[in-house]
């Protein structure tokens, strides 16, 4: 079996059955960094959960070309598309929590600001954090061998909710208050799942009635209290395994 997983990986939406061109930051990471030659191998992805196994075939100016070999499925996308809600911590915290969420299959990250963050940054910071997140989003998908690239979208007031989440959707508040296990709040899965973490200061008792009128179930990660940025990523992972896709 080709150990694909040891190649490097790139996305582009410019590709075909036979030939695909990868262009932007990737190709001074493919010559300069990687110093790939021509027929060294790689896995090139679409974007929309295609894999491609690929040999370098020429470099110029700005661009690389591929010669496709193989066109396969990517394997690592969940069967479900999670999308996590989470209030914005201190510090750089957040780029942590957008690595961690995408390499534990979120498909989606959206900052939220409840009454109990401290960390409030103004408009013009958050227009220099988002193209931040969106990059390491972007890394660690090829890391981990997504076949999505998730998207982190601009930063919400809480009471926004509303306007994100469906009857479609299973929704879930982890609230530091619940003493409901995970398993008893849901007992079935839909194909789309939105969870909401808190900041460090959790939740007021009034975000979450307003998010359980909205249909949110609230659940208990355990008697221990995790850390803003440990709980998302406690929260994903167990979710992933209760619905078959770790």
């Amino acid at each position: 079996m080709t150990e694909r997983w040891r190649y490097p990986r790139f996305f582009t939406e410019n590709i075909s059955e036979d030939s695909a061109v990868v262009s932007g930051e990737d190709v001074k990471h493919i010559t300069s960094v990687l110093r790939m030659k021509k027929g060294d191998p790689a896995v090139l992805c679409d974007g929309r959960q295609n894999d491609f196994l690929a040999e370098l075939a020429e470099t110029e100016s700005g661009c690389c070309t591929f010669k496709v070999l193989e066109k396969s499925a990517n394997e690592a996308e969940p069967g479900i598309r999670l999308r996590l809600f989470q209030a914005m911590p201190k510090g750089d915290k957040m780029e942590f929590i957008v690595q961690k969420a995408v390499e534990c299959g979120a498909a989606e990250i959206v900052p939220i600001f409840t009454k109990r963050c401290v960390s409030r940054p103004d408009e013009k910071q958050l227009a220099k954090k988002l193209p931040r997140y969106q990059k390491i989003a972007l890394e660690a998908a090829k890391q981990c061998g997504r076949g999505i690239i998730p998207i982190v979208r601009n930063a919400v007031n809480i009471s926004e909710l509303k306007n994100f989440i469906s009857e479609e959707n299973t929704g879930i508040l982890f609230y530091e208050c619940s003493d409901t296990p995970l398993s008893s709040a849901v007992s079935e899965f839909r194909k789309n799942v939105d969870i909401v973490i808190g900041s460090e200061g959790g939740f007021e008792p009034s975000e979450v009635e307003a998010l359980e009128k909205l249909g949110f179930v609230t659940a208990s990660l355990g008697k221990r209290i995790l850390r803003c940025e440990t709980a998302p990523i406690a929260a994903i992972s167990i979710l992933m395994n209760m619905t078959g896709n770790m």
